[in-house]
């Protein structure tokens, strides 16, 4: 299973979207109307699944999906 697939049940379930509208080039912020707190409980589900940390820092960076799953693949 590709990065992209794992990670599409978990944006689905945290920000009550559908898994088909979950696209590589999808926006957080612009698509999913997520706002600071959903990207907070987002991206602690995401480093418990993917046993990875994402600094606070970094995870202001992460603004699609496509950037979320090139930082997860650039961890393994």
């Amino acid at each position: 299973m590709t990065t992209f697939e794992k990670l599409k049940p978990i944006i689905a379930d945290q920000l009550g979207v559908n898994m088909e509208e979950i696209k590589p080039e999808s926006s957080f912020k612009n698509d999913f109307v997520a706002d600071s707190l959903d990207m907070v409980n987002l991206t602690m589900e995401i480093e418990d699944e993917f046993a990875i940390e994402i600094s606070d820092k970094v995870a202001k960076t992460l603004q699609t999906v496509g950037d979320v799953v090139n930082f997860i693949n650039n961890r393994k």
